[in-house]
C-alpha cells in the first residue's frame, strides 16, 4: 500500500489532502492531476486564500451592470433546491448562498445579520448543476467566479436580492468548504477514480435535443441545426459588443433569421460562405414583425461545418470544449445532402479575377501578398488568385516603406495582381491580415475608370479606363472580408493554381537568407528557360548564375537522414543540431535537482512521487503550474508550466494538453529550462528556442492579448526567440563530364515534399524522406540503375577564412514534379 499526498496550492496558500492509493504509476497519477474541472471541495477550512488574480466583490454592490471579470462572490450555502432535469443529461439547479462579513471560522457570531440583501439566488445550468447537487450541501462555504449577473424574477416573492447570479460552461469554478469533513463523507461520487483527489469532475457528457425551425414557439430557449443562407460579417455596436446577423433554414424549409452578439470578435461563427452548415446551443426564440428570429442567450455556443457534400466534417468554433459526436455528424451530412438539392445558394458564390466584369459585385478568393495603409480611412491590399483580369487593373502607388509584404509579381505578371482598397468599417479587420494569408472579400465592386487614390495623389499617373476594386464601407448584401483557415478545402483548388507559379516570380522578401543560400539579388531571377547545360559547363562559368542540368544522384550526407534535420535561427542565422532524446533526457534529469519552490503568483498542484525503486532513487515532486490569469479567462488548461518532470512524463502529459512548458525556479523564481532542451511540447512535436538570441521572461501578465496559443504566441510571452526546422544534406551530382556537390536547404521541404517540423515528429515523414531517397540512390545500385533528374541549381559565391569560393544548390525543384528517368543511352557519358 503506498501513501500519497496530493497537495493543492492556490496562490501560496496550501490545502492538503491525503489518500491511500495503491497501484497507481506516476504517469496515470500525473493524468488525474490533470483533470481538475470547475467544482473544488477543499477539507482544510475556509481560510484558504484564492488567487490574487480574482477579486472578491460583496453581493450587495452587485447589479446587472456590474463587470464580473475576475470576481467572485462567497457566502454560507442557506439553501439547496432540487436538481431539475431538462432532458437527457442537461440540469438546472437553483441555491442560495447568504454573504457573511467575518472569516468563516468566525461566523457563528454573524447568525443576526440580515439577509435581505446580503442573500442572493445562484442559478446553475448543465453538468455544473449535477455536479454541486452531488458534492455540496447546505451550510457548505461557497465561492463562485465566472458568473454572470442577471435580475431576479423572483425578488419581489422571496426577498433576497434583486439580482441572481448565473453558471454554466467551462468558465465558471467554484470552491467548497464543507461545514463538517464527516458531512462530507457521505455524499454520493459517482465519477470517483481509484486515483482522484477530492477535486471532483464535472459529467461533460450531455445529450442535445434540437428543434426544427419549423417548430420555434417565442420565448424559449432552443438548439438547432440549419444551413446558413445569408450572413454579415460581424461588426461592432455602439457598445462593446460585436454583432452578426444570418438567415438560416433547415428540411422544413422555414427561413429564420438570427442576431448574436458577442464581446469578442472571435466568439462569433465561422462562416465562409452561404451553404455552410451551423448549429447552434441556447439560443432564444422571439417574435419580431410578426415572425419567428433567434437571438443569443446566456451559455450561448455556436459551431459550424463546411457545406460542401463530401468535405470533411470538421467542427470550426474558438470554444475550447464542445461536444460532438457520431449522430452531430449524421445530421451535418444529411443537411448538406438536402441543401445540395435546393436553390439555397448561387452556383458559384466566387468569381475569380479572370472573369471579372466592370461594375458588377463579387466575392473573391485570394491570396494576400501585401499591404499598406493609405488613411485612416482606407487601406490597400494587394492579392491574387492565379488568374490574370482580361482588362487593365489599377496600379496603386504608396510610398515603399509602408507596404508590408511582397509588393507584387514579376513584369510578366502584371495583371496578376489586383489592387483592393479597403474602406471605412473594415479597415480595423483588414489591418490584422498577415501577408500570405487567404483571403475571402465579399460584395466587392470592380470600379472602372479609376484614376487615382483617395487623398494621395502623389506619384500616380492617369489610368483612366483601368480596373479598381472597392470594398465598400457598410454590411449591406454582406459585404466584409475575413481569413480563410489553411486548410479550409475553399482554398484547395487556389492553392493548386498558385502553385503551378515557380517561386521566382514572387518577390518574397520573406526567403532564407542563410550559410550558403544564394543572394535574392541573382536568386529570383530564374524563369526556368536557361539552356541545359553539363556539370563540366557549370564548373567552368562559375558564380553567380542559375543552371538547368540533368544528372545522376552518386551519393549523399548524411547517411543517418535524421541527422539532416537541423534548427534554425532567423536573427542570428545560425544552425544547430536537433538533439537526441539521451541529450534531452539528460537536461531534464539535471534539472530535477531544482527542488525549491515557485513563488510567481501562478496556481500550482504539487505531487511528491514515490521512489522508483526506493533503494535507489531519491523522492521527488511533480508540479504543474497555471496562470491564474489564463484561469479567469477559462483558459487555464491552453497553458501549463510543468516542473520535476522527467522526458517521458513530460511527453505523456503533453499528448493529452495544447501546450506544455518545462520549468526550473532558481532563487525561488520560475523560469523556462536551459533552451538546449525543448522550451515547448505541443502534442508529439518540440520546439526549441535560441540560446543567444532569446530573453527570457515569465510573469503574471503573460500572453495578454493573446487569442490563441501557439508555438509563436507561447515563444513571445516567454521570451524566447523560435528556431526553425530544416533539412540539410549535401549531394554529389554527376554525369558524363563529371561531378559537382551541391547543398539542399532552402528548398528541401517542396523537394522532399515535407515539412521539417513534420518529420521531426512524424515517421511517416521521415519514411517520406528516406524513400525519395532510396529512389534516387537506391542501395546497392550501380550508377547505370540511377535515375536522371531535371534539377535547377543556385551558383553563388561563399567567403570563408578569407576565401572565396563557389557553392551550389539544389533550388526550384521537387520530387513529384521533377523528371526522374531513365537517361535515352544506357551510359552516363552520354548526355
Amino acid at each position: 500500500m503506498t501513501s500519497i499526498s496530493v497537495i493543492l496550492v492556490v496562490d501560496s496558500s496550501i490545502v492538503e489532502n491525503k489518500r491511500e492509493i495503491q497501484g497507481i504509476s506516476p504517469c496515470c497519477l500525473t493524468q488525474s492531476i490533470l483533470e481538475v474541472m470547475p467544482v473544488l471541495v477543499v477539507k482544510d477550512g475556509p481560510g484558504t486564500q484564492v488567487p490574487a488574480q480574482l477579486q472578491r466583490i460583496s453581493i450587495p454592490l452587485l447589479s446587472p451592470t456590474s463587470d464580473c471579470t475576475g470576481k467572485t462572490v462567497k457566502g454560507r450555502v442557506v439553501h439547496k433546491g432540487p436538481l431539475v432535469s431538462m432532458g437527457e443529461d442537461n440540469y438546472v439547479l437553483k441555491t442560495v448562498i447568504q454573504e457573511l462579513s467575518l472569516p468563516p471560522s468566525e461566523e457563528d457570531s454573524q447568525q443576526n445579520m440580515s439577509p435581505e440583501h446580503s442573500s442572493i439566488n445562484i442559478i446553475l445550468f448543465g453538468a455544473l448543476a449535477k455536479d454541486y447537487s452531488e458534492s455540496v450541501s447546505q451550510g457548505d462555504m461557497l465561492l463562485v467566479t465566472g458568473f454572470t449577473v442577471g435580475n431576479s424574477p423572483t425578488a419581489q416573492k422571496d426577498k433576497l436580492h434583486a439580482c441572481n447570479l448565473q453558471l454554466a460552461g467551462d468558465d465558471a469554478w467554484m470552491y467548497v468548504w464543507p461545514s463538517t469533513v464527516s458531512s462530507r463523507a457521505s455524499v454520493p461520487r459517482k465519477r470517483t477514480s481509484p486515483a482522484s483527489t477530492e477535486v471532483t469532475k464535472a459529467a461533460k457528457v450531455v445529450k442535445y435535443t434540437y428543434v426544427p425551425l419549423s417548430d420555434l414557439k417565442p420565448g424559449v430557449v432552443v438548439n438547432v441545426y440549419a444551413v446558413v443562407t445569408f450572413f454579415k460579417q460581424p461588426f461592432r455596436t455602439k457598445g462593446t459588443d460585436y454583432c452578426s446577423t444570418l438567415k438560416i433554414t433547415d428540411q422544413s424549409n422555414k427561413k429564420v433569421g438570427c442576431t448574436i452578439f458577442c464581446d469578442k470578435l472571435e466568439e462569433h461563427p465561422k462562416i465562409f460562405k452561404m451553404g455552410d452548415i451551423i448549429r447552434l446551443h441556447r439560443v432564444k426564440t422571439q417574435l419580431f414583425n410578426g415572425a419567428i428570429s433567434l437571438l443569443t442567450s446566456h451559455g450561448f455556443s455556436v459551431v459550424t461545418f463546411d457545406g460542401m457534400v463530401g468535405s470533411p466534417v470538421v467542427p470550426r468554433t474558438s470554444s475550447g470544449s464542445f461536444k460532438f459526436g457520431e449522430e452531430d455528424c449524421q445530421v451535418v451530412e444529411a443537411l448538406r445532402t438536402w441543401a445540395a438539392n435546393q436553390s439555397l445558394v448561387p452556383a458559384e458564390p466566387c468569381v475569380p479575377l479572370s472573369a471579372v466584369q466592370p461594375k458588377t459585385y463579387f466575392d473573391l478568393t485570394c491570396q494576400l501578398l501585401a499591404k499598406a495603409p493609405v488613411d485612416s480611412s482606407c487601406t490597400l491590399l494587394k492579392v491574387w488568385d492565379g488568374s490574370k483580369c482580361p482588362h487593365p487593373l489599377l496600379d496603386v502607388f504608396v510610398e515603399p516603406n509602408t507596404l508590408e509584404g511582397s509588393p507584387t509579381l514579376s513584369k510578366d505578371m502584371a495583371n496578376l495582381t489586383a489592387n483592393v482598397l479597403v474602406y471605412d468599417n473594415h479597415v480595423e479587420v483588414a489591418r490584422q491580415f498577415k501577408p500570405g494569408s487567404y483571403l475571402r472579400i465579399y460584395n466587392l465592386h470592380a470600379v472602372p475608370g479609376a484614376s487615382r487614390l483617395p487623398s494621395n495623389d502623389s506619384g500616380q499617373s492617369d489610368q483612366t479606363g483601368h480596373l479598381g476594386f472597392h470594398l465598400h464601407g457598410g454590411t449591406s448584401y454582406g459585404r466584409g472580408l475575413r481569413v480563410l483557415p489553411e486548410d479550409s478545402p475553399d482554398i484547395l483548388d487556389l492553392k493548386r493554381i498558385l502553385e503551378t507559379f515557380s517561386e521566382s516570380d514572387i518577390n518574397d522578401s520573406s526567403m532564407f537568407e542563410v550559410w550558403s543560400t544564394p543572394p535574392e539579388s541573382f536568386e529570383r531571377t530564374c524563369d526556368h528557360t536557361v539552356e541545359q547545360v553539363s556539370l563540366a559547363e557549370v564548373k567552368s562559368r562559375g558564380p553567380p548564375q542559375m543552371f538547368h542540368i540533368q544528372a545522376q544522384l552518386k551519393s549523399y550526407q548524411p547517411q543517418r537522414l535524421y541527422q539532416s534535420l537541423k534548427l534554425f535561427c532567423h536573427k542570428c542565422k545560425t544552425i544547430r543540431d536537433v538533439p537526441d532524446d539521451v541529450t534531452v533526457g539528460g537536461l531534464f534529469s539535471e534539472a530535477q535537482k531544482d527542488v525549491g519552490p515557485c513563488n510567481n503568483g501562478y496556481w500550482t498542484l504539487v505531487l511528491p512521487l514515490p521512489r522508483e525503486p526506493p533503494s535507489e532513487s531519491p523522492s521527488r515532486t511533480l508540479t504543474l503550474l497555471m496562470s491564474s490569469q489564463l484561469m479567469g479567462k477559462g483558459k487555464a488548461k491552453e497553458l501549463i508550466f510543468l516542473k520535476g518532470a522527467t522526458l517521458e512524463e513530460t511527453c505523456r502529459i503533453a499528448s493529452a494538453y495544447s501546450n506544455i512548458v518545462p520549468v526550473t525556479s532558481p532563487q525561488g523564481t520560475m523560469t523556462p529550462m536551459d533552451l538546449s532542451a525543448p522550451f515547448l511540447f505541443r502534442g508529439t512535436k518540440r520546439y526549441y528556442g535560441c540560446k543567444q538570441c532569446s530573453q527570457l521572461k515569465v510573469g503574471e501578465s503573460l500572453g495578454e492579448g493573446v487569442e490563441v496559443w501557439d508555438e509563436k504566441s507561447v515563444a513571445d510571452a516567454l521570451g524566447v526567440q523560435l528556431l526553425q526546422y530544416g533539412l540539410l544534406m549535401k549531394l554529389e551530382l554527376q554525369d558524363g563530364t563529371g561531378s559537382l556537390e551541391a547543398l539542399l536547404w532552402r528548398d528541401a521541404e517542396s523537394f522532399f515534399h515535407v515539412s521539417a517540423e513534420d518529420a521531426a515528429a512524424d515517421q511517416e515523414a521521415q519514411d517520406r524522406v528516406q524513400e525519395t531517397m532510396d529512389r534516387l540512390c537506391p542501395p546497392g545500385s550501380s550508377t547505370a540503375e540511377r535515375p536522371w533528374m531535371d534539377l535547377c541549381l543556385s551558383a553563388y559565391t561563399v567567403e570563408e577564412n578569407g576565401q572565396r569560393r563557389a557553392c551550389y544548390q539544389i533550388c526550384h525543384t521537387d520530387t513529384r514534379g521533377t523528371n526522374t528517368h531513365t537517361h535515352p543511352h544506357a551510359t552516363p557519358s552520354d548526355t
